[in-house]
């Protein structure tokens, strides 16, 4: 696939102005655990709120899976300010298709870290090494239309609305619509976001994870 540059292995942090992104490691357990075990963080996720052991393996899993060769293959990154030691948020982003060149994008973060525009910074970040070393054509988030931070986050970030599925997915006991948001690789080039956008309360996307 023209541009398509894979296997990626993140091997190493990725920064920007205020955050740094990286693979997780065990001692982020009891910070990652601190937001994931809320209710109201596990709302719009595929998964209800976890404890401490259950977060244990998952970044045990996670911190394993760090190249992009194939489809399928995903990371599960960890957010912390550059100031402050600390996780304060998690970045998904699989690829989706070599083929067409996608990948999927999704997000969680802790709610006492709302309003700075962190994660407008923090997937900016990453939607440049999507366009950028890794070369992909499209990239989408997948998110509960009940989820409107995520959907204003989507908006933020120069994602256009392109489909709005009806009751397409049993989700937590009810049927629930699924709303998908895109960007190509020259509309992100063209429009690139602030990397510190205003600031936001962006609820997790929904990631299939």
């Amino acid at each position: 696939m023209p541009g398509l540059r894979l296997p990626y292995t993140f091997d190493h942090p990725r920064e920007t102005a205020r955050l740094r992104i990286r693979p997780m490691v065990p001692e982020d357990v009891d910070d990652i655990h601190a937001y994931q075990s809320l209710p109201e963080v596990c709302r719009f996720v595929p998964f209800e709120p976890r404890t401490r052991d259950e977060v244990t393996a998952k970044v045990e899993q996670f911190s394993k899976a760090l190249t992009l060769a194939g489809e399928g293959d995903y990371w599960q990154l960890a957010i912390e300010r550059r100031d402050v030691p600390g996780v304060i948020g998690d970045l998904y982003f699989k690829v989706h298709s070599t083929e067409g060149a996608q990948g999927e994008i999704g997000w969680s973060m802790h709610p006492g870290q709302h309003g700075n525009g962190y994660m407008t910074e923090a997937a900016s970040g990453l939607l440049d090494l999507a366009f950028g070393e890794l070369g992909l054509h499209r990239v989408f988030a997948r998110i509960d239309p009940r989820n409107h931070p995520s959907a204003a986050l989507c908006r933020r970030l120069g994602l256009r609305l392109e489909a709005h599925h009806a009751e397409d997915e049993w989700f937590k006991g009810e049927w629930g619509d699924t709303a998908i948001y895109a960007v190509l690789d020259r509309e992100w080039t063209g429009r690139r976001a602030p990397a510190a956008a205003a600031p936001a309360t962006p609820a997790p996307a929904q990631p299939r994870r």
